[in-house]
């Protein structure tokens, strides 16, 4: 079997139902199902990871929280913060979740060399980070060798809801964003490039693009 993925570019879509999706796909899937990559920006909404504190929500406001099933603490999503989700066979692809969360990292540290920005994953905080300041959040479920969620990334999208929590459970952890960093911010461009680097290190190479959710049961 070739390496395939299917690449889908979904646009501004609701948490809730985007999150059931990918949770039917995954319960669905069977050992052939080709993998999948959904490029999408949320409606504002927090999110709460399965073993996540309530007392990391400081303010959350009009804004939703929801309770999901990945790891990790809190973390916002919100128009400008581009959310790339990664529903991968890994067993097939033998890799383990920390592989995975490794090259996840490297993908978004090698897209912020391509502005000039020097970026770094840690070792006991998940993500990638900025001069101390975060730009990029992970959170992934695995199930039945399967994984789902993704990351986030932080492009243009207004800040202030990261004031209303703990980011990722650590209190008055600084957030960035790549509008912060370099000139001009092109959201296609960046997403062009995230996704060639992303293809290329998780090792698919014949590649499908889509640009919604159609033949999924959404």
């Amino acid at each position: 079997m070739s390496e395939q993925i299917v690449v889908r570019d979904l646009g501004l879509v609701e948490y809730l139902p985007t999150w059931q999706s990918m949770q039917r796909f995954t319960a669905e899937r069977t050992p052939d199902t080709v993998d999948e990559i959904w490029l999408l920006e949320h409606q504002p909404v927090f999110t709460q990871g399965h073993a996540g504190k309530t007392e990391h929500l400081l303010n959350p406001g009009d804004i939703p929280v929801v309770q999901v099933d990945r790891g990790g603490q809190v973390t916002y999503h919100g128009p400008g913060q581009l959310v790339v989700y990664l529903l991968l066979n890994i067993r097939r692809k033998k890799f383990g979740v920390k592989e995975l969360v490794a090259r996840m990292e490297a993908s978004i540290v090698e897209l912020l060399q391509g502005y000039g920005v020097a970026a770094y994953a840690k070792a006991d905080a998940p993500g990638v980070y900025v001069d101390e300041a975060k730009i990029c959040s992970l959170g992934l479920r695995v199930r039945k060798g399967c994984s789902f969620h993704g990351l986030a990334f932080n492009l243009d999208m207004d800040l202030e809801p990261f004031n209303r929590i703990n980011p990722c459970g650590y209190a008055g952890m600084a957030v960035t964003r790549l509008i912060n960093l370099v000139d001009n911010v092109d959201r296609e461009s960046v997403k062009d490039s995230l996704i060639e680097i992303l293809v290329t290190r998780l090792e698919y190479n014949e590649r499908t693009n889509a640009n919604s959710l159609e033949g999924i049961d959404v």
